[in-house]
């Protein structure tokens, strides 16, 4: 495939956070926090969820996907978005905006499904508590896991390859921090009604169905805590969804946001806003919400920790 054939621009021009000059210290300082914050929070939980034998269950082995999902999400856009912050340089070659396009599909759609995996798990541990152990094997796990990598493949190459097929002309600029699918449409000089069919079915299939699964799952899990005769029963059960319903509630809630509620072109700041809630704030969060509320992962963590102290006396 040529590229001459596709595209008469060689590169794209970033237009990065709508931040004052006199800000832009502050605000590098804050996302390279929150950055290394993610990193750290989301690579410790792997690790304990590995080395503690407690939490070698359905549940942790998906959240252990989530978290690598949720590190390789933020390195997608942060590191070039700090980048530019830096250098001033906010240009990005007509290829890695592509790659960068793609990998941005691909671990939003993952988390997508992992969460419906997870709100799944949820399902069964509390609609039918006897039979979670011959359901939720490691076998069918796995299979989840495997199920959700292939589907967000096979979503990012959809759009990547019909995106390679449009050209761009005189304008080369991004209204974003970020290659997002949606601001590069916009900026072809081709039909892009094929490529806009393809992002509104496909977003259907990886976001709009997961998300109806995830409310048909916790429609059951309600049913069945109205059952439940004793307030501690109702109370346990409630606190072994908190967690994730939280996690349900920041991924769905920004998405949604930026999706399904078109605004005005006055308005580009808002998009750029409900973004970085998606792609920094939440890949942030995530391993704080599983750990502050979880009995099992503060064990873990103690643990660790009095294991290091004890080392490296």
């Amino acid at each position: 495939m040529r590229p001459e054939n596709q595209s008469c621009v060689s590169h794209f021009l970033l237009q990065g956070l709508p931040i004052h000059p006199d800000h832009q210290g502050v605000v590098f300082a804050l996302f390279l926090g929150v950055y290394l914050t993610t990193l750290l929070g989301n690579l410790l939980l792997i690790l304990l969820i590995r080395l503690d034998a407690r939490l070698h269950t359905p549940m942790y082995f998906f959240l252990s996907h989530l978290a690598f999902s949720d590190v390789s999400f933020a390195s997608v856009t942060v590191p070039k978005m700090l980048m530019d912050m830096h250098t001033k340089y906010k240009c990005i070659p007509y290829a890695g905006c592509i790659s960068q396009m793609y990998f941005f599909i691909f671990f939003t759609d993952l988390d997508s499904f992992l969460i419906t995996s997870m709100a799944y798990d949820r399902y069964v541990a509390i609609c039918h508590p006897l039979h979670y152990t011959t359901i939720m094997r490691e076998e069918l796990c796995a299979l989840l896991v495997a199920v959700s990598w292939i589907l967000s493949c096979a979503s990012s190459c959809s759009h990547t390859l019909l995106l390679t097929q449009l050209s761009f002309c005189a304008d080369n600029t991004i209204p974003h921090f970020f290659c997002d699918l949606g601001a590069l449409l916009k900026l072809s000089c081709s039909d892009t009604s094929l490529n806009e069919l393809v992002m509104f079915t496909v977003g259907v299939v990886v976001i709009t169905l997961p998300f109806i699964c995830i409310l048909v799952s916790y429609g059951y899990i309600g049913a069945t805590i109205l059952r439940i005769p004793s307030t501690k029963g109702i109370c346990k059960a409630l606190s072994t969804c908190g967690s994730h319903l939280s996690v349900v509630s920041l991924y769905y809630g920004a998405i949604f946001g930026q999706y399904l509620f078109p605004t005005a072109s006055s308005f580009i700041d808002k998009d750029i806003i409900v973004a970085l809630i998606y792609t920094v704030v939440t890949p942030m969060l995530n391993p704080f919400i599983y750990s502050l509320r979880n009995r099992d992962v503060k064990e873990a963590l103690g643990k660790l920790f009095r294991r290091a102290t004890f080392f490296s006396q």
